[in-house]
């Protein structure tokens, strides 16, 4: 998965301190490599790399939209408590799905993160 973020080091605090992200690589501040789990998450600044160069018709990638990684959590409401208290952002209140409950975070840059807590068996 690859975001494109305003800010590498900002987006690399967020997601290893508060999401339990692992750094293999950072090349901040255009470009970091973290994971967690089996779950690899590039990140590039605008204009940074590859990824972050313009298309022929001169769109530019930028963050925000509505894509976005799952992240599954044992408790949702606990897990929102303590990410609001460290500043998280979020773009909704929790709602029951079909599958479980969920809430979208935001990192940073705008990108969203959905956390995921599956219904009790």
């Amino acid at each position: 998965m690859r975001y494109i973020v305003n800010d590498v080091d900002a987006a690399i605090a967020f997601y290893r301190d508060l999401l339990g992200f692992e750094v293999d690589f950072s090349a901040a501040p255009g470009f970091a490599m973290l994971r967690r789990g089996p779950l690899r998450l590039l990140l590039n600044r605008p204009g940074a790399g590859g990824a972050g160069q313009s298309m022929p018709s001169g769109e530019a990638p930028a963050p925000g939209g509505w894509n976005r990684i799952q992240l599954q959590v044992g408790d949702l409401g606990a897990e929102v408590e303590r990410l609001r208290a460290a500043g998280g952002r979020f773009r909704n209140e929790i709602v029951q799905g079909n599958g479980g409950r969920q809430i979208l975070v935001e990192d940073p840059s705008g990108n969203p993160i959905e956390l995921f807590e599956p219904p009790a068996r």
